[in-house]
């Protein structure tokens, strides 16, 4: 297989993605910290610092919060390290100091650290894996931990993340004597194999290989868990009194199979996408041909059959899971902002297993999309579902109460607005993958990235106004003329492309996995120009989708569109659009932080006093005004439409 390293000297300086890193800095993440210590008026508290300050012996009361509650700290600690990149702000660093310290004091003699066992269940750890994410909570600290040892140099987290490892090696594996579990919440295998990038220690990748290979093995862990439990005085858990997994059986946590015989994406989305990412990252680092190709024969069901236009996944609020191929509600839908904020994680993986322009296209529709859409333009008020759909009727009816018409402020369980924060400010992360002697192009996302190619120093600038304009240029810095071959991803929306260096026209008959490759001898002040046509597409669902019948969904570019209430009235359901109907495009800098806002002339189904009536019904004409997807309700509350009625 072909794999490619992450390159990671990469500054930002983009028109769109900028203002949202400044946002995560400035405002998302002093929010948080509000949040995680119940600054927040009117809003659900989180209890989260308190937690670890009662563990630490260094305040008084019981716990509070979901048992996942430590993974929110793990979180903004991530995005910390991330901001402190572009950001540098000492007296956040030093914040995130007195955390990190906080925690070493919280943590326990023999290396445990999990504020609910330790406060609540102390005689209970690791008899409930299936429900109550000690491993996930570990593995979130331990990516915070790489994180932050790879911005600061510092290394006294990852030494307390280390030594909590060194106690999960102790009690898990197929040795005589070890449980041989795996966690409910997939999350620290793919945190295992990133502290051994860090660390070069065998033990690490060896321990994430075993969660992986274990999972679905027979007879299932959870079922001889639960079992175990009726001996034990512990806590009542939620599951078990759930109709097992909300009726999904263990293909909730994907356990119904070992992962090599598991062909369909099932269960939580979430836990899948972590599932899937740690999947990929070990065939990268192993070389596993059949790890690799379940990767791909899952990421061909999710991409193809359970993804909405917005890269949302997970269509069914019971279990926040994936349903069967093609059912994609537009108004009862999920779409966690966390799931789409794995899959885009999961796209990036896959990159660099194969440098291939279907995984490129689906980690820039969630980074468009389904992703921010998630957050308020100014960081303050979050989505934790992302319908496709508002309308009057929601409120009334109890199978769609999870659907909320605005966002909201902060969240019980607050798993979304932090994993939307660490993925904004670690974007630049996902730009580029890089051979020895190729750098591949995957986003166009402008600023600078410094790297080695061919035992060169090579320093390359993106200029542009992406993803509103069409036109892209790179400029390259070299000491010395330098052979390399530079990819450059022609996305799959885009019908019309061109490239250019020097003035010089490049072929594009022939594209590698969708990239057009450009080896040669580079120089210093070679410019590259790229043209990637932007119309406003009409794009329609497969037919086997049964609910967008006779509807489109707008898209220009990366960038899917949506109708709101307050540009078109109430009752978005009856407006029509015309086949032929010219569609104009417009830049708005003072609208939505800057957005190109469309309109075009349609019509609306005049209401009539009938319930039901064998006339056809009467069309009004009407202006028709379309904005991106993610900045809905930046205005004013009401009805919301991706799917609208073509005439």
């Amino acid at each position: 297989m072909k794999t490619a390293k992450p390159v990671k000297h990469v500054s930002v300086d983009d028109l769109f993605w900028k203002k949202y890193k400044q946002v995560v800095a400035e405002e998302v993440i002093p929010y948080q910290w509000k949040a995680l210590n119940d600054e927040l008026p009117d809003t659900e508290p989180s209890h989260a610092i308190e937690n670890f300050k009662i563990a630490a012996g260094e305040s008084s009361g019981e716990y509070y919060g979901t048992v996942f509650q430590d993974s929110d700290i793990a979180k903004w600690l991530e995005t910390v390290a991330f901001s402190l990149r572009d950001h540098p702000n000492p007296a956040l660093e030093e914040r995130a100091d007195e955390v990190i310290a906080l925690l070493g004091r919280a943590q326990a003699e023999d290396g445990y650290l999990n504020t609910y066992y330790l406060l609540k269940e102390p005689n209970n750890r690791w008899t409930n894996l299936r429900d109550n994410h000690e491993l996930y909570c570990a593995g979130h600290f331990i990516e915070a931990a790489v994180a932050y040892y790879e911005t600061t140099g510092k290394t006294k987290f990852l030494h307390i993340m280390e030594k909590y490892v060194d106690l999960i090696q102790q009690i898990f594996g197929t040795e005589e004597g070890k449980r041989k579990g795996y966690p409910g919440h997939e999350e620290i295998e793919l945190a295992l194999i990133k502290l051994y990038d860090v660390t070069a220690k065998d033990q690490y990748l060896k321990l994430a290989q075993y969660f992986i290979e274990q999972r679905g093995q027979h007879p299932i862990y959870f079922a001889e868990e639960k079992e175990n439990r009726k001996h034990i005085q512990t806590e009542p858990t939620w599951n078990d009194d759930n109709n097992i997994n909300f009726g999904l059986g263990f293909e909730y946590q994907q356990a119904h199979q070992p992962v090599r015989e598991q062909k369909e994406a099932v269960g939580h989305a979430v836990r899948a996408m972590y599932l899937y990412i740690a999947m990929a990252d070990l065939a990268a680092k192993t070389g596993d041909a059949s790890l690799l190709q379940t990767c791909e024969t899952l990421w061909e069901d999710v991409t193809n059959h359970k993804m909405y236009i917005t890269a949302g996944i997970g269509s069914a609020v019971n279990g926040e899971a994936f349903t069967c191929q093609h059912d994609l509600p537009n108004d009862t839908m999920y779409c966690e902002t966390c799931a789409s904020v794995g899959l885009a994680f999961w796209a990036n993986r896959m990159l660099r297993l194969s440098p291939d322009r279907k995984y490129a296209d689906v980690l820039e529709r969630a980074l468009y999309n389904g992703t921010i859409s998630g957050m308020d333009l100014d960081g303050k008020r979050f989505f934790y579902v992302n319908p496709l759909e508002v309308n009057p009727h929601q409120k009334y009816r109890k199978d769609q109460e999870h659907v909320k018409t605005e966002r909201q402020k902060w969240f019980f369980c607050a798993c979304c607005p932090p994993n939307l924060a660490r993925m904004i400010a670690s974007v630049e992360d996902h730009i580029y993958t890089q051979t020895d002697d190729t750098l591949y192009t995957h986003l166009y996302i402008a600023g600078k990235v410094n790297l080695n190619l061919s035992g060169q120093a090579v320093e390359i600038t993106q200029t542009h106004r992406y993803p509103w304009d069409a036109d892209l240029s790179f400029s390259i810095h070299v000491t010395e003329p330098t052979s390399f071959t530079w990819a450059l991803r022609i996305p799959g929306w885009c019908k019309q492309a061109e490239v250019k260096v020097n003035g010089e026209a490049i072929s594009l008959d022939h594209l590698e996995k969708g990239y057009a490759e450009i080896q040669r001898i580079w120089n210093d002040g070679d410019v590259v120009s790229l043209h990637l046509a932007m119309p406003v597409e009409r794009i329609r669902s497969n037919p086997l989708v049964s609910m967008n019948q006779q509807q489109i969904a707008l898209q220009r570019g990366p960038v899917v569109f949506c109708l709101e209430e307050v540009d078109n009235g109430s009752n978005l359901a009856g407006l029509r659009l015309p086949k032929e109907s010219l569609i104009t495009e417009e830049f708005s800098e003072n609208l939505l932080g800057g957005i190109v806002k469309l309109t075009t002339e349609g019509y609306r189904v005049k209401s009539s006093t009938a319930l039901y009536s064998s006339e056809p019904p009467e069309l009004v004409p009407q202006q028709i005004t379309a904005i991106p997807y993610y900045a809905w309700c930046n205005r004013a509350k009401g009805e919301m439409r991706v799917w609208v009625y073509e005439s």
